[in-house]
């Protein structure tokens, strides 16, 4: 067993065991878009990133590939990996801001601007689709084609693919498919419509460098009532 400290909880896991899987297993809420259980992890979106080490020698890490370590100490919520996660959302605001998914997210961390150039480009390049297809339709119709800005999805050569069976789980589960905003003003990249997430917690410092990590927030349930 390895034993890892995560937001100042020890905890022991099996060797072999990823951060994001010793995270979900103790209980720890973390956000994720590119992975999917029982596909390989790849790493793609960064939501998942946490803070591991500590002071000048800490570093940030996507949860979901990095395997845990004895003594490794782990912060999910700290204001560097706040701050990294409400960029990356920008980020994919701007590639695909009609995805519900991604404005579910937008809305839960407190994302109220994209501050990037706005391409509409739908595909954010997660790469589930394309594992999807190769790992469980045991497929490989479609792939990466292309480097950097020009890297896209598709079927070899862009010609129809003879082994696909048109068995739509590459839309299934795509984020960008999956289910769509219909807001009628696309240079506005962030609806707002759906804000039933807004922890209002989210930006008062917690613990020092940590934020409230809760999913819901225990302290703002008792509010309510």
């Amino acid at each position: 067993m390895i034993t890892l400290n995560i937001n100042g909880a020890n905890v022991s896991v099996e060797k072999g065991t990823t951060i994001l899987e010793a995270l979900r297993f103790i209980g720890f809420p973390i956000p994720t878009l590119c992975f999917v259980e029982g596909l390989t992890p790849y790493g793609a979106c960064r939501l998942c990133v946490v803070e591991i080490g500590e002071g000048s020698s800490s570093k940030l890490v996507s949860s979901c590939t990095y395997p845990v370590e004895e003594g490794l100490k782990v912060r999910t919520a700290s204001k560097r990996v706040i701050k990294t996660r409400k960029m990356i959302i920008e980020l994919l605001l701007a590639s695909c801001p009609q995805s519900k998914t991604i404005q579910d997210l937008a809305s839960q961390y407190g994302v109220h601007q994209q501050r990037f150039k706005q391409e509409y480009e739908d595909c954010i390049l997660c790469g589930l689709c394309v594992r999807m297809c190769e790992e469980q339709m045991m497929a490989k119709a479609i792939g990466f084609y292309g480097r950097g800005e020009n890297r896209k999805i598709g079927t070899p050569f862009g010609i129809p693919s003879e082994v696909c069976r048109l068995c739509g789980g590459c839309m299934y589960i795509c984020p960008a498919c999956q289910l769509r905003c219909t807001f009628n003003q696309p240079e506005k990249a962030i609806c707002g419509a759906c804000a039933n997430l807004s922890p209002p917690c989210l930006d008062k410092e917690q613990f020092d460098d940590m934020m409230c990590y809760m999913d819901p927030c225990v302290a703002c349930e008792i509010k309510k009532d």
